[in-house]
């Protein structure tokens, strides 16, 4: 019979019936139900055709069987199976494919075997020499699970027993097939449970590279493609100086598909039990999460903080919790909680969270907020409140404020045709308190303020003159501002770009001060005592020209841009009586020459008439080539310099702006072809021309390397209370040394304690941070081992240093294992954690 022949065999209701029942029950790996290797039952669709494909069909009569032969290939509703003979009897309603089978699911699952014997149903039968690749994802990661066995056995449609089998995602060696995989699971039985979504090993022997290294006599694991099943989750072993040796053993709970609960328990020889748990719940419009820890220490004193005073209560803990929900397509809310005992628990007991912020490489802090936000096509509102937990021997908890709340709303949209354009209007509130006012001196104006009974010593002023900042007032501030603004671009016939503007703010302060306890009595001298009502209002006129000069260069195109632009503004009022919780931050440099109002936030507004200009010039060419520079000016015009002007901060001193002509800023971006880029940005002196500020990066990926450095040089700014320069360096790489092995690490020097002490070299002192690791990574296995070693910044400016080593081990789609090691310890065995 030929092939075109072979095709119209469907005629033949025996064996369609038959190859339909085989085909509609085949493997396949649905999602939430876990894969079956061999078998799972997925229901056929009633409109699908079988085609059948073959040399020849052959009827036997007298054994009462029907058979397709040579080169078969049967596909239905998606699946294909391929064969040397297919035969189906009908005396026992068994399917038999021999020679060369190979089933191919929808899903890419390939499962091949010498030969298979199965009922019609094909709840139950044999395959011999069978081997199954099955596509997974564990982590986001695309891998392939292998199963191989001499036999396999498929029991009622329920279990598959894979006898002497093997396991692995691990990819054959492409030279030498028969190598053993960098990993294995060998087992005298693997049993795969359809009902349970389960795989059982009896007498299992994990092998690396051919060699056992473990024998577990018993254990079983999950489907690989299962996301959520009840079980133990991979224990962490843990040894530290401060909690002595022990480990962190996590249970998952699947209670319901949207909803489940871990709890990750942890024992610890020297501080007793930890108690960890998490519940977890998505609902129609969105999911929260809440975590809660806790524990009474055996030793509290095992952790040595000698200053400041705190973390010695035997019962510490923390409770967080997130949560994101949709009100419709523009509406959402959400809130991020972290509440601690006290600021060293997460830190103590290495429990990670998504809400803590690093300040600085010494500092960080807990960041709880509560939001509703909301977004249109051109229009953007936010309401947020804030509480912030200082994590940091430094920090004093009253110094920080509550926010209760930050609004901030944005709309643009096209003015009337008569003026043409667009329009803005931006609006702002916060309001906030303070429990102790903050303040810092400079120019030796300084004295450390010792209190044991309230867990802090913290900096603040010798006497209160103009030498002393008030970063943070205590009492109750509030702020609301408004902003409209218009402008539009006018292009001429010879490509100068003209963009007059025109902005108009007007802002309403209200300030309770409170001055009782800590040093708030002195924010008096500051603000007065009285309650404060102040209002202002600045409006503004402006006019930018661009003339941007095209042209074909080496293969590519450069463009030279001209930028001018003249803002016109009253002088700025009631300087110093808005406290400045908003604008502490400024930095003047090519980012901010052309805005309106050179000020960061609301609590400043730039007044007088001011001038800008520039000259940009960019080149792009071929293979990624790509070249950018700027350099400008500012020029204080007429009026009352605002960056001359102290405020409650004096942030305009040595910003570069506090002059007529302001300091010069530029910048440099270069990438010589795609995947690097180099960057810098600077800010020169304006009579000398001697570099102020100074910033470069440099990323990107060269061969087997993968590296970013940045370097950043302060001038001294003795106004701000630095009197030395400032300058660092901070890299991070990873090389590969080949196509698995890699190296990385990262690291921050303090380059002015480095040329403070040369003698030293690069000691501990001007190392602020580093971290180094290496490990192997391919389809089957990630190992990493990491030593980090990260500063902690005592509160009377001693410096000490967290080191751990971590380590740890993932078997794609069958667990991993990790292992942590604290190393920081001083030289009379005492851990180093204040």
């Amino acid at each position: 019979m030929t092939v075109g022949q072979a095709r119209k065999a469907l005629a033949h209701m025996a064996l369609a019936t038959a190859l339909v029942a085989v085909l509609s029950h085949v493997p396949a790996y649905a999602q939430g139900t876990g894969p079956d290797p061999i078998a799972g039952q997925v229901a056929a669709n009633p409109d699908a055709r079988l085609l059948v494909e073959a040399d020849e069909l052959v009827y036997d009569n007298d054994r009462n069987t029907v058979a397709a032969v040579g080169n078969v290939e049967m596909n239905y509703d998606g699946r294909t199976l391929q064969a040397d003979r297919v035969t189906y009897d009908r005396n026992t309603g068994r399917v038999f494919a021999q020679g060369n089978a190979r089933l191919t699911q929808a899903d890419g699952t390939v499962v091949t075997g010498d030969r298979f014997e199965l009922t019609e149903d094909f709840r139950s039968g044999f395959i011999d020499s069978l081997r199954v690749e099955q596509p997974v994802v564990d982590a986001g990661r695309a891998a392939t699970g292998r199963f191989t066995a001499p036999r396999a056995e498929r029991i009622e449609g329920e279990q598959t027993v894979f006898e002497r089998g093997t396991y692995t995602t691990c990819e054959p060696c492409a030279d030498n097939p028969s190598r053993p995989p960098l990993w294995q699971v060998k087992a005298a039985r693997i049993i795969h449970d359809t009902e349970e979504k389960t795989i059982y090993y009896e007498n299992a022997t994990v092998e690396f590279a051919g060699v056992p290294i473990a024998y577990i006599p018993y254990f079983w694991s999950p489907d690989p493609s299962v996301r959520r099943k009840t079980g133990f989750l991979t224990p962490t072993p843990i040894v530290s100086q401060t909690l002595g040796t022990g480990a962190r053993v996590p249970f998952f709970i699947n209670l319901a598909p949207n909803y489940d609960l871990t709890l990750r328990p942890a024992y610890f020889d020297r501080q007793g039990f930890l108690a960890d748990v998490q519940w977890r719940h998505r609902l129609m419009t969105g999911s929260y999460s809440i975590r809660a820890a806790g524990i009474f220490e055996n030793d509290p004193a095992a952790f040595d903080r000698r200053e400041p005073p705190e973390g010695f209560d035997e019962s510490r803990g923390m409770i967080e919790s997130v949560g994101r929900f949709t009100i419709n397509p523009r509406w959402s809310f959400g809130w991020d909680v972290t509440l601690v005992s006290d600021r060293f628990f997460l830190s103590d007991y290495g429990l990670g969270n998504a809400s803590i912020s690093a300040i600085s490489t010494y500092r960080s802090e807990a960041i709880s907020s509560l939001f509703l936000t909301g977004v249109g096509e051109r229009s953007f509102f936010e309401a947020r409140g804030y509480y912030f937990k200082g994590l940091s021997a430094v920090d004093f908890q009253k110094h920080q404020p509550l926010v209760h709340p930050v609004l901030d709303y944005d709309r643009r949209f096209e003015a009337p045709w008569a003026i043409g354009g667009e329009i803005g209007v931006t609006a702002n509130l916060t309001s906030l308190s303070r429990e102790a006012a903050q303040f810092q001196g400079v120019n030796r104006n300084e004295t450390l303020i010792v209190t044991p009974g309230l867990q802090a010593n913290y900096p603040t002023c010798l006497v209160y003159d103009r030498d002393c900042l008030a970063f943070g007032l205590s009492g109750a501030y509030t702020r609301a501002s408004i902003e409209t603004s218009w402008r539009r671009r006018f292009v001429d016939d010879w490509g100068q770009a003209w963009t007059p503007f025109a902005y108009a703010r007007a802002d309403a302060m209200w300030f309770s001060p409170n001055l009782t306890g800590f040093q708030n009595a002195n924010v008096a001298t500051f603000t007065g005592s009285d309650d404060d009502f102040h209002a202002r209002v600045m409006p503004g006129i402006g006019l930018e020209y661009r003339f941007p000069l095209a042209g074909d260069l080496l293969g590519g195109t450069q463009v030279v841009e001209p930028i001018v632009q003249v803002v016109a503004r009253p002088d700025e009022t009631l300087v110093g009586k808005f406290p400045n919780e908003d604008a502490q931050s400024f930095v003047f440099d090519d980012t901010g020459l052309f805005e309106w109002d050179k000020f960061t936030g609301f609590d400043r507004s730039e007044g007088g008439v001011r001038g800008n200009y520039g000259l940009q010039y960019t080149y792009s060419g071929d293979g990624g080539l790509y070249l950018n520079a700027m350099l400008g000016q500012s020029v204080h015009l007429v009026g009352r310099n605002a960056f001359a002007q102290r405020g409650l901060l004096d942030i305009g001193s040595g910003s570069g702006l506090e002059d007529r002509f302001s300091d010069v800023v530029g910048r440099l971006e270069f990438s010589p072809f795609t995947g690097l880029r180099a960057g810098a940005r600077a800010r020169f002196d304006k009579d000398d021309f001697s570099v102020q500020r100074f910033e470069a990066d440099m990323t990107g990926r060269v061969g087997p390397l993968t590296a970013t450095v940045l370097y950043a040089r302060l001038s001294p700014q003795p106004e701000l209370g630095y009197t030395t320069a400032r300058e660092g360096i901070s890299a991070s790489s990873t090389l590969y040394l080949t196509r698995n092995w890699f190296v990385t690490g990262d690291i921050d020097v303090d380059l002015d304690k480095y040329r403070n002490d040369t003698s030293r070299g690069l000691d501990s002192d001007a190392i602020t941070a580093m971290t180094i690791g290496g490990g192997y990574e391919d389809e089957c296995t990630i190992f990493t081992v990491q030593l980090t070693s990260k500063p902690i910044a005592g509160a009377t400016g001693g410096q000490r240093y967290n080191r751990t080593l971590l380590a740890r081990l993932e078997l794609l789609t069958l667990g991993e294992v990790g292992f942590r090691q604290d190393l920081s310890q001083d030289p009379l065995g005492r851990n180093q954690r204040q």
